[in-house]
């Protein structure tokens, strides 16, 4: 296993962080040195002068919290945020359009998001508390036909959501790991305990706002 380091993406994403705390979030990254740091798009460029040469990512989000965008928006966004520097983007899935069986229109969602990233890695948050086990499975399965890079559990976002699950993130990573795909566990990952058994169930990296208490234990 790597260093848990090495897994975590330390992120905020919160409405009301101000342009201190991401510095803050930032110079905490470069300190343990985690693999990424994950916030909104209109930070790209400042996260990416901040993290210079320090080796940690620039992941940002995209059609978030609730995926609900029109694709065309949603790939003008992820142009942008590649434009304004971003090392990986974190797509919402569209609920929606999976609740109601539409996988053509996930599947082409999916695919022009990532025509936009080029070759910037594209993680497609599945937003698993709203989604079935074989609906899981379902948007795993799309989101390798659509090619994206990694599938993502959670925004954090869905209230009174429990986030990245054990066996979500073991099924997932079930699904896609034939097919080349990474898998990202994101939401309710706040203790080293957590942490540990995401990385057992599969996921390559950990979406936390708690990455110092993870890693001080």
């Amino acid at each position: 296993m790597r260093n848990l380091e090495d897994y975590i993406e330390h992120t905020l994403l919160k409405q009301d962080a101000t342009t201190e705390e991401l510095k803050k979030l930032f110079e905490e990254a470069k300190k343990y040195n985690f693999r990424g740091c994950c916030i909104n798009p209109g930070y790209v460029k400042l996260a990416k002068q901040e993290l210079v040469g320090s080796g940690v990512k620039v992941v940002t989000v995209i059609g978030f919290p609730l995926g609900a965008n029109k694709t065309e928006v949603k790939a003008f966004e992820a142009s942008v945020a590649k434009a304004d520097g971003a090392d990986e983007i974190d797509m919402v899935l569209n609920v929606t359009a999976m609740k109601d069986k539409n996988y053509d229109y996930v599947r082409e969602d999916i695919k022009a998001v990532k025509i936009a990233c080029g070759t910037t890695p594209l993680k497609v948050i599945l937003e698993t508390d709203l989604l079935t086990s074989e609906e899981i499975k379902q948007a795993c399965l799309i989101s390798v036909e659509a090619g994206a890079d990694f599938v993502k559990t959670s925004t954090g976002f869905v209230k009174n959501g429990v986030g990245a699950k054990v066996e979500d993130v073991k099924l997932m990573f079930e699904t896609v790991n034939p097919h080349g795909l990474k898998v990202k566990a994101s939401g309710g990952i706040r203790d080293r305990e957590t942490a540990l058994k995401m990385i057992e169930a599969g996921a390559y990296s950990l979406g936390t706002s708690s990455g110092l208490k993870i890693v001080e234990g």
